[in-house]
């Protein structure tokens, strides 16, 4: 019964593509330089959030005890969901446990040929995260990728279904988790206007660190004139955990209803709704930190590419360093943890065949002083030839 499970494992390991879980070491903080985690902001550790989450388990005991739907709960949420409905300029919010949850749950759901009264036409970018991969296949939607960033291909799609009359939606992530590059969120809202489209923006690597006040891309567009929902996570640059998104009133009562993710997942922790909150209002406080992350990718960019390395696309703080032989990519990974630089390595099926990586995540926690120390390793590796 276990021979196909086995037999796809050891088809992995033959390609390079096995993966498996780090070991935790206990290492002293102060030699290790960690590129591989999403805590932008460093708020993980940030005590008045630590506090809150302390606070709540003290109040409201650990576990949430059932999903929202079916018993009272602890009122963080609505307060949580009030705020996020107010930055956003949307008129509701509603929260979720993951990221890939709120994906998954939600598109699945808006995209519910029953609903709709037809398959729905889903444009998406060629390069969104494998959440929204999954959802659009359980969908069953018809499904048509467009180049990365490309508005003039989605454009040239658009026109294409422009005389088709089922309902039509644009989903793009605003920050790109692997590339570290942003969608022309400008020339988006316009199509959707033009070929009256409902589009969807998964703003996870984005909430925190962009738009007005840290609460994303989306905010810099007003986007009453078209219908759409928002996401955004609680697990990257707020530093703790779970997932929103920013809606219409009528939408946030349909997912009630619909998004089985929502109705049958046990709610999140008091503990974690707590500290979402907090960080929340703590990330409106912190442009210091964004301007000095802004700074730490611009000085990083210039580093790599003075050096001749390939880091596509980037803008941000997300900087890929594309070497695209994956056996490079782990033996680099290895060779810098040796050395307490921590970094991701990245293959395909996450990235498209050929363009394997190192991906570095900086972090506003980050100097100067530790890019220069990770270049100095770097400059080792390329005089040794080890790639």
């Amino acid at each position: 019964m276990y021979t196909p499970y086995q037999d796809y494992i050891h088809t992995l390991n033959n390609t390079l593509k096995y993966r498996k879980l780090p070991i935790f070491r206990q290492e002293k903080f102060s030699s290790v330089l960690d590129f591989s985690n999403n805590d932008y902001l460093g708020l993980s550790q940030h005590p008045k959030i630590l506090k809150e989450a302390i606070n709540a388990i003290q109040i409201y005991g650990m576990g949430a005890k059932s999903s929202r739907i079916s018993s009272i709960y602890h009122p963080f949420c609505d307060q949580l969901e009030t705020q996020i409905a107010l930055d956003k300029k949307t008129e509701a919010a509603l929260f979720f446990s993951s990221g890939f949850q709120a994906n998954f749950s939600v598109l699945s759901a808006i995209l519910d040929r029953g609903i709709l009264g037809g398959c729905p036409v889903v444009f998406s970018d060629r390069l969104n995260h494998a959440s929204i991969y999954q959802a659009l296949l359980f969908s069953q939607c018809e499904w048509v990728r467009y180049r990365h960033l490309d508005t003039k291909h989605l454009q040239c799609l658009l026109e294409k279904y422009a005389k088709d009359s089922r309902p039509k939606f644009i989903v793009t992530e605003t920050v790109f988790g692997m590339d570290g590059d942003t969608a022309p969120l400008k020339d988006i809202h316009a199509l959707a206007l033009k070929y009256k489209t409902f589009v969807y923006l998964d703003e996870a690597h984005a909430t925190g660190l962009f738009g007005i006040n840290g609460y994303g891309c989306s905010t810099l567009q007003d986007w009453s004139q078209v219908p759409h929902i928002i996401m955004g996570t609680f697990s990257k640059a707020l530093g703790g955990s779970g997932a929103y998104i920013a809606c219409s009133k009528i939408l946030k009562e349909y997912l009630i209803n619909k998004a089985q993710g929502f109705i049958y997942s046990t709610a999140p922790s008091p503990c974690v709704v707590a500290a979402a909150l907090r960080a929340w209002n703590l990330i409106k406080t912190m442009n210091k930190e964004r301007l000095h992350l802004k700074s730490l990718g611009e000085s990083f960019r210039k580093m790599l590419t003075e050096q001749g390395e390939d880091i596509g696309s980037s803008t941000t703080h997300i900087i890929p360093i594309i070497l695209k032989n994956e056996e490079s990519v782990m033996e680099i990974q290895h060779y810098l943890g040796f050395k307490h630089i921590y970094i991701s390595g990245i293959r395909p099926p996450t990235v498209p065949p050929n363009q394997a990586r190192l991906r570095i995540g900086l972090k506003a926690l980050h100097t100067q002083e530790d890019l220069l120390r990770f270049m100095q390793e770097w400059k080792k590796l390329r005089e040794n030839r080890i790639y």
